[in-house]
């Protein structure tokens, strides 16, 4: 208990002296009720459904066991609370303001969930990060940085506004992301089906193209630069309407009906051509570089 004797000082007003005492007993008081830590536990079965929603808190996965969800939910604010809910196999679990307007009134997550679950994770500031999972994988928001690492089989969904997007060791069934100008970073992502688009972001890629899938990369205004080992098997398609597009790939010919441009477009293959490649940008750069 903090005590503040001042009766005993000559100049000193009582009256304001309670004043102080009353202010500091409230930023006391805020303090220990500025954060709070609850725990959600859930049995489900295989495939489980689970959804978490903030508003601009930051929410995190990673696998436990294999048939119990584990929610930690820490309150940065008592004008919000969490409603949760089960039915059967799908848990949902979002938070709102009790009282108005609070910058400060945000719910971070951290969950345990069963490898193979559905998670589908939404943050208007996020960061929101998923990583060694199996299940298919949405993840939303405006302004969020989104991380997904070390994740194998499922689909992987990511929407964005402004937010930055990085996928690191992902070998999907499909990969499709959105985002209006935020810049998107790919590195050892492979599948059979991968798209990367953003307005005026930057699209990144550093890996093989896998064997056999199908990839599309495609801004408005945005670079995009690809970085590929010297034995990469490739079929390559590249076009910026404005902008330059360059590589230092010795590609063999390919016949196609794409007409092809020089210094605003390429077309060609390398090693067996496993997968298809396709590049296209309306006035940002395009360059495919040898590792």
């Amino acid at each position: 208990m903090v005590r503040l004797q001042y009766a005993n000082i000559p100049g000193v007003n009582l009256q304001h002296t309670a004043v102080v005492s009353l202010v500091l007993a409230t930023c006391l008081s805020s303090a220990a009720i500025a954060e709070t830590i609850k725990e959600y536990r859930y049995t489900v079965g295989a495939k489980a459904n689970i959804s978490v929603e903030t508003q601009d808190g930051a929410i995190s996965v990673k696998p436990g066991s294999d048939n119990q969800v584990v929610v930690t939910a820490t309150l940065k604010s008592n004008n919000v609370e969490v409603d949760q809910q089960q039915n059967g196999n799908r848990i949902e679990i979002a938070s709102h303001l009790l009282h108005g307007t609070d910058q400060t009134a945000k719910v971070d997550y951290e969950l345990l969930v069963p490898p193979d679950a559905t998670i589908n994770l939404r943050s208007s500031a996020g960061p929101l990060t998923a990583e060694r999972l199996q299940g298919d994988l949405t993840l939303e928001g405006a302004d969020a940085v989104v991380i997904v690492r070390n994740v194998d089989n499922g689909v992987v969904v990511v929407r964005t506004m402004r937010g930055p997007v990085t996928l690191i060791n992902v070998h999907s069934n499909h990969v499709d992301i959105d985002s209006i100008s935020g810049e998107v970073h790919l590195k050892a992502v492979t599948g059979p089906l991968i798209r990367a688009r953003s307005g005026s972001g930057k699209i990144f890629y550093d890996g093989d193209f896998g064997s056999e899938g199908n990839y599309k990369f495609t801004t408005h205004g945005g670079d995009i630069e690809a970085i590929v080992p010297a034995d990469v098997s490739a079929s390559f398609r590249a076009h910026s309407v404005l902008g330059r597009v360059q590589h230092d790939f010795p590609l063999r010919p390919k016949h196609s009906r794409f007409h092809e441009e020089v210094g605003r477009s390429f077309v060609g293959t390398s090693g067996q051509a496993g997968s298809e490649v396709v590049l296209h940008s309306f006035s940002g750069k395009i360059r495919l570089k040898q590792r």
